[in-house]
Formats: C-alpha cells, structure tokens, sequence
C-alpha cells in the first residue's frame, strides 16, 4: 500500500512540475487592483518570482525597456563585486621617490595618487599628514603632486554621454577625489558674508594643494610646487587610506549616492580593463557581465553607472535576472545583500514598506527621476517564500508619492501570501 502511494505521488509530482504552479489567482487579482487605480496612462512593467521555485508569480511587460532609474545602481555594484570582489582594496595613497629619510629628508617629490576611494577626505587627509608628520620628515625638496590618471579627463557627464541634459548635477568625477570634489567659499552677498559649498574644476591640483597647505601647517617646509603628474613606477608607497568594496556599496545602494555610484562606474573600467578607467570600458564591462551571466540582455543600455541619465534602458526581466543571479552567487550575494535598503530601517526604504506594528522583510533599491519611480529587490514573506520584485512605473500624471504607494501596497500583500509549491499542496490530503 505504501508503495502505491509513493508511486502515486510521484507521478502527480511529475504532472505537476510541467504546469506553473502559480496558479493564486486571488494575489494576482488583489495586484491588478492596485494596478488598475493608477492612471489608464501609466506604463509599467513588473515582474515577481521565486527563485526556488522557477515560479512567476506576476508579470506584465517584462520584456519592455523603460527608464530605470538608481535601479541601474544594482548593475554597477553587482558588476563591480564580480569583478574585484568584496574585499576589494580601493586607496588614496602618499607615495614618494625615495624611502630613506635618516637625515630628516625627502629628497624628491611626494605624490598623492587616487586609486579607487571615493571616500577620501579632509579628516583622512589629516591622517596621512600625521604619519608623514611622525616619519620624522622636516624637509621635502621636490614637488607635490596630484595624480589622478587611474581615471582619464573626462570629468563631467555631459562629456561623456552624447545629448546628456542630466537634471542632477554632479562634482568631477576624477580618479583623485577629496571631499567629494568639493570646497567651501566665502562670498559676500546683499552686505554679508555666506558660506558655500561649490565643486573643484581640478581635483588633483586642489587635492595636492591642500596637501601642500597641510604639510606646511605641520611644520614641513616644501622647496618644490604645485604640480598635476602621473606617479612614476619607481615611487615608493609610504601609507595609504582605504576602503573595501563592501563598505562602498553600502553607501552607494542604501543612500542611492550618485556620485559614488559614477566614480565606481569608472573604477570597474579601469579594473577590467587594465587601462585609463573611462566609460568605454565601464560599459563594455557591465554588458560583458550580463551577458557571461545570460542575464535578459535585449533592450538594455547601459550608459552610466548612477541611473540619473534618461538614456538608460532597462527591463524589469533583465533586473530579475540580475537579482536571480546574485540571489545563487555564493560568493557575493551576502555582500551586495547587506548593500542594500531595509524596509523601515535604514536608506531610501527607511520611511517605507514597513510600519512599527509591522516589519516586513524587504531589501531593494528604489529608483526616482521626473515622471520615473522604481522598485527592485528581495522579499521574505510571512509565510517564507523567497520573492524576487521588479517594478517600474512610467507616468505623466501625479506626483511619485501615488507610485511609491503602489509599489509599497504591492510587498505588503505578497508579505501576506503563502505560495505553497506543487508537492506541498498534494501532499496536504495524506
């Protein structure tokens, strides 16, 4: 008898691993009802699944390019932890030509080269100026040089992106980076003096000034200038200051920061290339990383690393592929996980989803520019099924807030469901 019933089973298992098990058709109509309260004029495209369970759970044009918005920031960091790795080492060094310094001397220049750290700051600066302080340095006869050819020259967007009208403005995006690009100014204005915050048209020029200002400061005297070089090979590294890529990505995914998310866009070209980090090959690296994946490729293109410019294009099935493929990497998935906004806690997502009577498990990233609101990431429901959602809303009428809604109103009913897969569901009657 039981052996009839083992066969039994197994032949309605194998029936039904040929159907989509998703076959709720209360959660799909309680989503088209959201849905459909949205003006006739919004185009969307949403995609829900279980990975586990090879199941889709809710589509609708998935295969349509849409603007994607800080979305796109999932693509630069997923391909930037394939790449280098999460402990990926990203400097701002001192380096300079000789080691040697008995006689209180550093014969020659000293460098202040960026390669990859776009954290680098005023306080972090203090720090190497201190370690150089406590080498015993009282004298430099050389130059103080500012190198950022990690990156090229190209420093602003509109260089970069044919027809580029970005609404957000971004500071240089140098390989050499110092307070985010930025200075405070002092300007009189109707009588009275403000403070302002303005972007630095030379990034190393105004790195290594500040460095010759604060070494000066330390009682270090400077024979040499100025000057915006390459490092030659033969510099000798004396200390640097660092971040790993996990970390980076944190603040990149969570706060959905712009400027970071541009300049690890040229780090990826300038690793995987082994060249000038420049655009070409920062593109040519994340479509060669959907494709090795065999993520959804047709109707993407990928023209920066941020999701601010329009020229962006993106379906939501290629962003499932994306999170399907990070969702089974072994590897990575823990780090680009943790980078990633917790609903109601922390990042663009902390005021949403989420209420205090209720926590929901939800990590994602938004995405937001004028008439383009979007939403992607994972859910652990209630019941604890594992979710991927996509989801881009296109509108003309409203403000982003009616979408952000939706969005939100959509993972609160998928929290409540239980998909219960094929053999669950047979084997309830026995």
């Amino acid at each position: 008898m039981i052996k009839k019933i083992l066969i039994i089973v197994a032949l309605f298992l194998s029936f039904f691993s040929n159907l989509n098990p998703s076959s709720n058709d209360e959660i799909q109509s309680k989503i088209r009802r959201v849905l459909d309260a949205l003006p006739a004029s919004t185009n969307l495209g949403i995609l829900i699944y279980n990975p586990l369970l090879e199941d889709t759970v809710y589509s609708a044009n998935h295969t349509q390019s849409m603007i994607p918005a800080s979305t796109t920031k999932l693509f630069t960091t997923a391909a930037a932890l394939e790449i280098m790795g999460g402990n990926y080492v990203l400097s701002t060094q001192i380096l300079a030509d000789e080691i040697d310094f008995s006689d209180n001397v550093l014969n020659g220049n000293i460098y202040l080269r960026g390669l990859g750290n776009s954290l680098f700051s005023s306080s972090d600066l203090d720090s190497l100026v201190g370690e150089i302080v406590n080498l015993g340095i009282k004298e430099i006869t050389g130059n103080v040089v500012g190198d950022d050819t990690f990156f090229d020259d190209v420093y602003t967007r509109d260089d970069w992106i044919k027809g580029e009208r970005a609404n957000v403005k971004l500071p240089a995006i140098s390989a050499l980076v110092l307070d985010r690009n930025t200075k405070h100014v002092r300007r009189k204005r109707r009588g009275r003096w403000r403070t302002y915050r303005i972007y630095v048209s030379n990034p190393p020029e105004h790195a290594a000034t500040i460095l010759k200002q604060k070494l000066n400061e330390s009682g270090i005297s400077i024979n040499g200038k100025v000057k915006v070089d390459s490092t030659p090979r033969s510099a000798k590294v004396l200390m640097q200051s660092s971040v790993v890529l996990s970390e980076l990505i944190k603040s990149i995914n969570k706060n959905s920061d712009n400027f970071m998310a541009e300049y690890l866009f040229k780090t990826i070209g300038a690793v995987s290339s082994g060249q000038q980090g420049n655009s070409f090959y920062s593109t040519q690296a994340i479509l060669t990383f959907i494709e090795d994946n065999a993520i959804y490729a047709e109707g993407t293109a990928v023209v920066d690393g941020s999701g601010i410019s329009r020229y962006d294009q993106i379906t939501v099935g290629a962003i499932n592929g994306l999170l399907e493929k990070m969702y089974f990497d072994l590897k990575n998935f823990g780090d680009f996980y943790s980078s990633l906004s917790i609903a109601g806690v922390d990042g663009t997502l902390e005021d949403r989803i989420s209420k205090r009577s209720e926590k929901i498990n939800f990590r994602g990233k938004t995405g937001t520019l004028n008439g383009v609101s979007s939403l992607s990431g994972y859910l652990t429901t209630k019941s604890g099924d594992e979710l991927i959602v996509s989801m881009i809303f296109e509108f003309t009428r409203g403000g982003s807030r009616k979408y952000r809604d939706a969005q939100d109103d959509i993972i609160r009913i998928l929290n409540d469901w239980n998909e219960e897969s094929p053999e669950e569901t047979f084997l309830q009657g026995y």
